[in-house]
């Protein structure tokens, strides 16, 4: 799992038991997933289509800085399959789990189109690529 994204827990993000309010997580997971796939599909217009079952394994506190992981666990014809974890940065506690998101590929009149991906690939290739020697 590759950590992407950190956050710091603020007091604007708390729930009334003073731990992360789920929703500002989800929130996070939600834009992290978007922009995870807007890089991979090479892409800006993806949507969220289905997210799976959601872990709450421990909470997080003010204070903490927690970080966002992401990885394809598969890729659709127009879609993307993601799972994502979330854990503490200092002591790598899992917060959260979700097993499959599922990102949408859409064409300019926002209906799902063909990516052509089968493969992850990385920013640092592609730009490679396009160096001429």
């Amino acid at each position: 799992m590759n950590y992407h994204t950190r956050k710091w827990v603020k007091p604007e993000d708390l729930n009334p038991n003073q731990s992360l309010f789920g929703g500002r997580l989800l929130q996070w997971i939600d834009e992290e997933a978007a922009l995870y796939a807007v890089i991979q599909l090479e892409n800006k217009k993806v949507v969220t289509k289905f997210i799976s079952e959601i872990n709450f394994v421990s909470s997080a506190k003010q204070g903490d800085i927690i970080e966002i992981g992401i990885e394809v666990s598969g890729f659709g014809s127009t879609s993307l399959t993601l799972k994502c974890d979330v854990r503490n940065k200092m002591t790598h506690q899992t917060i959260i789990t979700v097993d499959k998101i599922v990102m949408v590929n859409l064409d300019e009149n926002g209906n799902p189109a063909p990516h052509g991906k089968t493969k992850v690939e990385f920013v640092k290739d592609r730009l490679s690529k396009q160096i001429p020697e």
